[in-house]
């Protein structure tokens, strides 16, 4: 088999698998639906710096963990940057979170 074919083969299974997570990810949203409407509700309170900063923690690991599989070099080879990048995500996020809801 030839190098571009593999290369072909590859890129084919690698649509295909993030085709079946997009519908994955679809389904989930809209099996859980009710859950997150009724979450919405609890917005119109407002949201204190408590509960945004879990919010903004688990979106900031969700950001990163898609940022750095994107980069290639995996979580551990840019630690250093993920850490710091961690950290300024986080506080934007959670302040964000805060000020907006």
């Amino acid at each position: 088999m030839s190098l571009d074919k593999k290369d072909s083969q590859n890129s084919l299974k690698i649509l295909l698998s993030l085709a079946v997570l997009a519908l994955i990810t679809i389904a989930i949203i809209i099996a859980f639906m009710p859950d997150i409407s009724a979450t919405i509700d609890e917005f119109n309170a407002g949201v204190g710096f408590k509960d945004a900063a879990i919010y903004a923690f688990f979106t900031t690991i969700a950001l990163l963990v898609i940022l750095t599989i994107a980069a290639g070099d995996g979580l551990i080879g840019e630690l250093q940057f993920l850490l710091f990048g961690f950290i300024i995500f986080f506080f934007i996020i959670w302040l964000f979170i805060a000020w907006i809801f």
